[in-house]
């Protein structure tokens, strides 16, 4: 499991000549950081007398900002699984129609599947982007930069993941899978826009 091994070792697999893990990967474990400074600044808000108006929402975004941690560190091993997978398919045998047929259809399928981790990425980024907003706008203005570097790790996270989502969308030829997950994509590229926009805005007023 990626997320056991220490930062260097992680670091250095990247590093290597293995296409495995690679940005999918990183994508999902800077996900996983900026849902991680989330939850941190909730804590630095919880049980904060100048914060008592907001305790409830801060212990509710805390929840929430662990669980999409948690499923964002899964989604690193994901991705890696994933791309596998396509690499297995592209290892089939060849020697005859039958075999080109299944091969080719082993191959589209796994890439499917490799399009659907990263996807799955940018909705958690973007529902993470949300709680971060929020945290940097009701959250303890001592840790307004924490807030901050969430948003732009939450925001790369989501940027790297549409890359590997439309890398494997440019070889599928399931025009209806294509079609739907491309708006998607825009739809949830857009909105991270937004809300990135929003969270920066908020920041540069707190330190300005």
């Amino acid at each position: 499991m990626l997320a056991l091994k220490t930062v260097s070792e992680f670091i250095d697999n990247v590093a290597s000549d293995s296409p495995a893990p690679g940005g999918g990967s990183v994508a999902a474990l800077a996900g996983a950081l900026g849902a991680a400074l989330t939850a941190m600044v909730c804590h630095l808000t919880i049980g904060k007398k100048k914060y008592e108006d907001v305790q409830t929402e801060m212990i509710g975004l805390l929840g929430q900002a662990d669980e999409l941690k948690a499923r964002l560190i899964i989604l690193m091993d994901q991705d890696t699984e994933a791309f596998n997978r396509v690499m297995e398919a592209f290892g089939m045998p060849r020697s005859t129609d039958a075999e080109k047929e299944k091969r080719s259809t082993a191959i589209q399928e796994a890439t499917k599947q490799a399009t659907l981790v990263p996807l799955e990425v940018m909705k958690l980024a973007e529902r993470a982007l949300t709680l971060a907003k929020s945290a940097a706008e009701k959250g303890n203005v001592n840790s307004i930069s924490d807030a901050g570097v969430a948003g732009v790790m939450l925001k790369a996270a989501c940027e790297g993941a549409a890359l590997n989502v439309r890398i494997n969308l440019a070889t599928l030829k399931d025009g209806r899978f294509v079609s739907e997950t491309r708006a998607l994509l825009d739809a949830i590229a857009t909105n991270v826009e937004v809300l990135s926009d929003g969270l920066r805005k908020r920041v540069e007023t707190v330190l300005s």
